[in-house]
């Protein structure tokens, strides 16, 4: 009989997100063994880093009950979910997973944007340590909450069985439009956009630039390709994209231009 896949679920808006929650659930109904490892508090923009609260030298970390998953024993780790990722994929909380599902997120990740993002840094971190991996974005109107999180679940859970017959190293970013009423919006295809959904912009500068500086958040100005993840969402669409985590970039010849350095 074939043993059961393990899937770690992490988040970076902390492990009391209902977006979390919604996501664990997905897996256990995918048939999937869960193990739960999110940030103790929110750790929004923190891509992939491996930065933690220490003390003495080691990781803080809590074991957690979460309502609905008796039984199912929570790690509320004082790290960026980048670093809950890596150490998951040393046995840190127990068998090492086979995938990675991360979110869902309190608002979108597109376009080339999502190199910040906590959610997809963990996502990443999966497909090179732990096989395969899946960032689930839920956006969501200005700054205000999530109204449904169905429509987001459904998809991550029909997307899963996609995801594992995969080979190792897929990671898939999924978007889904801010919905209501039950309604299933239908999956596309996605490039990544130029930016995301929003930009930043230097908002302010003092003369002595050792003071301050400011950044401020803004629209793009240019409207993004129809085919990109940003445009399509916009649409009403949920975008999958197909995302690799850092490779060479074969397209510049570096032996050439090395051969003339001249020493």
């Amino acid at each position: 009989m074939a043993s059961r896949s393990t899937a770690l679920i992490t988040n970076d808006d902390g492990i009391d997100s209902p977006g979390l929650h919604h996501l664990a659930r997905v897996a256990l109904k995918a048939g999937l063994d869960v193990i739960i490892a999110a940030p103790a508090v929110e750790a929004s923009g923190s891509s992939a880093s491996i930065t933690a609260t220490e003390l003495d030298g080691r990781i803080l970390l809590e074991q957690r009950e979460l309502e609905g998953f008796q039984g199912l024993t929570a790690h509320a780790v004082h790290a960026g979910p980048g670093l809950i990722t890596l150490l998951a994929a040393h046995g840190t909380f127990g068998a090492v997973p086979d995938v990675v599902l991360s979110g869902i997120n309190r608002g979108a990740n597109v376009g080339r944007a999502i190199l910040h993002s906590g959610t997809v840094g963990a996502a990443l971190t999966g497909g090179v340590n732990c096989g395969k991996a899946m960032a689930v974005s839920q956006q969501v109107p200005g700054h205000s909450s999530v109204r449904d999180w169905t429509a987001a679940a459904t998809l991550a859970g029909k997307l899963v069985p996609f995801l594992m017959q995969q080979p190792e190293g897929t990671v898939l970013n999924l978007n889904i439009p801010d919905v209501d009423g039950g309604r299933l919006p239908e999956l596309r295809a996605a490039g990544l956009a130029e930016f995301g959904v929003v930009q930043t912009t230097m908002a302010e500068q003092v003369e002595d630039y050792d003071e301050y500086v400011r950044l401020a958040i803004s629209d793009p100005t240019d409207q993004p390709h129809p085919d990109s993840d940003a445009a399509l969402l916009a649409k009403g669409f949920a975008t999958v994209t197909a995302i690799r985590s850092v490779a060479e970039d074969a397209s510049l010849d570096l032996t050439d231009g090395l051969q003339r350095i001249e020493y």
